[in-house]
């Protein structure tokens, strides 16, 4: 009997994951998902009009392609001895649109960078360079203390600050909304969101 040749499976290669080389723009639609993905994660609140932030923009995209290259490596090379599967992610927020994320970290001057590892939280104190902030997120962070977790971006206080900021937003905006598209007055519009409010805090 002539044994039918088996064609040779050819398994296909694994896909790389895709590398990352710029800064990382987060909000707060993307935000705790992000940070719990099990990296680090390096991060700027800035503001667009603010002359600081853009004059350091250049350094910071420098400082994410240096971070990201590092894991990108980690990655290739598993046979790295020195490969502790540390990986960095460098994003920035900008706190001028996003006032909850802003409140949760308690920001109150731009550019201001944390680095979040799990639930820590660090604030970075030092010189606005390249090398001091990769020093900060790969080793330096060791040297500072954590933000207190009850004041952190993850504890009561931060989601209370962040409650607070989103509730007033959203009264703004409904308060534009009664007197620009419905045609109430001010007075009648604010009478409306105080009585909401009292009805609300009945129950």
């Amino acid at each position: 009997q002539q044994q039918q040749q088996q064609k040779p499976q050819h398994q296909k290669p694994k896909q790389k994951a895709q590398k990352v080389t710029g800064v990382i723009d987060l909000q707060a639609s993307n935000f705790d998902a992000s940070v719990r993905d099990g990296s680090v994660w390096l991060i700027e609140f800035y503001a667009p009009w603010c002359g600081h932030c853009k004059r350091f923009a250049p350094t910071y995209e420098k400082v994410a392609e240096h971070l990201h290259s590092l894991h990108a490596k980690q990655t290739d090379d598993d046979d790295d001895d020195n490969d502790d599967g540390r990986k960095v992610m460098v994003a920035r927020i900008d706190g001028a649109a996003d006032r909850a994320l802003a409140s949760r970290f308690s920001i109150r001057g731009y550019p201001t960078f944390f680095l979040v590892d799990g639930w820590n939280v660090y604030e970075f104190e030092g010189d606005r360079t390249l090398e001091d902030l990769v020093d900060f997120a790969t080793d330096d962070y060791v040297e500072y203390d954590p933000i207190p977790f009850l004041n952190s971006p993850f504890g009561p206080m931060g989601q209370l600050r962040a409650m607070f900021i989103l509730a007033g937003t959203k009264a703004i905006s409904s308060f534009e909304w009664m007197v620009n598209e419905k045609g109430f007055s001010e007075t009648v519009a604010a009478m409306l969101m105080i009585g909401s409010a009292i009805v609300v805090g009945m129950f």
